[in-house]
């Protein structure tokens, strides 16, 4: 019964979001285009992703990619931030973006409207082809990032969060942070290089999903990338090379530890990936059902809040633990965290767990992709990482047809005691 119910939402997901077609082509520009049309709302949704998250970082001025990127829409062309802001707010439009290890992109929200959608596509063109980067706005950025660099460095998370990254990421792009020093050295013309050498066309992936045609589409890919500049080859992120196990404790005054334990694990597309999915809900992605919540939490109220994840990253992203205890616990609760994962990579999850995990994560796919906000995070992923262009649709069944065994196999693969690192701060 569990199992025809699987089946049935899968069907049902399928059917619901089969009208989602993506669709895929290469702009005059060089750009990389994923379009979905839907027509149930007036809305036109757009995202442009480019290589230039932190991992891009030249040596020594780490949070180069962050600064440059903040500043795209910060005055561009003749408009500062004020007219800028001023124009969309006008039209009802809002820009964005995100950028993290491996990406960094500009995302516009706007009605499909064509005096509406045209305003709005000059205001990101312009953003994304002529940011000012003035002066006076990058002294003033700089400063507020030092500031928040310095604040973040006396909370225990935040130490915990950078020590953490460094440990499993030695000497690799992964494990370098920003601190005071890189930022405070930065320039106008770095950030001006930067976005030349990163921001170019071939290394754009434009996203569209909303209420227009395939042919305004691939209009609205080349109106935002041709005028880009033409960039230099992308540079080759260095291979991550596996820690070795280590437990690393830092000082602090603060009256609980904050404990992070993990490893580089997994790329965006590894066959595993939907194993390590599923297998993960039970660990300690599954909230109070699951198995770290339950020993960690509810048997011996070592801590609140206990979890575990997966972030598949263009090279291995990380496979982490983390939790919160009283600092004379810390080592007992390192412990049992280390035997529940220990007793989960021989053992695996129950049959009762799998199937319990499978429908967790298909019943809350549909929650996951309803609205075309959603569908564009999940396009723009498909599209950065190259994943099938049929991902949203396989989704339910990759999930449902996972076994206990290829989660064993998975985390046998992906995760070894030999490579786990452990960061404490604030431990006795």
């Amino acid at each position: 019964m569990k199992n025809l119910i699987i089946v049935l939402f899968a069907a049902a997901v399928s059917l619901a979001h089969a009208g989602v077609k993506i669709e895929h082509w290469l702009a005059p520009s060089g750009a990389s285009v994923y379009f979905a049309e839907a027509h149930q709302l007036p809305i036109l949704d757009v995202q442009v992703d480019f290589s230039a998250g932190s991992a891009y970082d030249p040596p020594g001025k780490a949070g180069l990619a962050a600064l440059t990127h903040g500043l795209l829409d910060a005055g561009a062309g003749d408009l500062d931030e004020e007219a800028i802001a001023g124009k969309l707010s006008d039209i009802a439009a809002h820009l964005g973006g995100s950028l993290d290890n491996d990406r960094a992109g500009l995302s516009l929200r706007t009605l499909s409207n064509k005096a509406e959608r045209d305003t709005a596509l000059d205001l990101m063109r312009l953003a994304l082809t002529r940011p000012s980067f003035a002066e006076a706005v990058v002294a003033r950025e700089r400063a507020r990032t030092v500031a928040a660099i310095q604040e973040a460095d006396t909370r225990p998370d935040s130490i915990a969060g950078r020590r953490f990254a460094a440990a499993i990421y030695p000497d690799h792009p992964y494990g370098v942070t920003a601190v005071a020093a890189s930022v405070g050295g930065l320039s106008r013309d770095d950030l001006v290089a930067f976005h030349h050498d990163h921001y170019s066309a071939g290394r754009a992936v434009i996203s569209i999903i909303g209420d227009i045609s395939r042919a305004e589409a691939e209009r609205i890919a080349q109106f935002l990338s041709a005028d880009l500049p033409a960039g230099v080859v992308e540079p080759p992120v260095a291979a991550v090379t596996l820690p070795e196990a280590a437990t690393i404790r830092i000082a602090h005054p603060a009256t609980q530890s904050h404990i992070l334990i993990g490893m580089p694990a997994v790329r965006r597309g590894d066959p595993d990936y939907f194993p390590l999915l599923v297998g993960n809900y039970t660990l300690g992605g599954g909230g109070f059902v699951s198995r770290l919540v339950n020993e960690v939490r509810e048997k011996r109220g070592y801590a609140y809040s206990v979890y575990s994840y997966f972030e598949p990253r263009k090279l291995a992203g990380p496979f982490q633990i983390g939790l919160q205890t009283k600092r004379d616990q810390a080592a007992d609760a390192i412990k049992v965290v280390g035997d529940v994962l220990d007793g989960f990579m021989h053992g695996g999850p129950t049959e009762a767990e799998l199937a319990a995990a499978k429908k967790n994560l298909i019943d809350g796919f549909g929650l996951r992709i309803d609205s075309n906000a959603k569908l564009l995070g999940y396009l723009s992923t498909i599209g950065f990482y190259g994943l099938p262009l049929t991902y949203l649709d396989e989704f339910p069944g990759k999930v449902a047809a996972v076994t206990a065994k290829q989660v064993r196999d998975a985390f046998a693969r992906h995760v070894s005691t030999g490579h786990l690192v452990t960061v404490v701060v604030a431990g006795d």
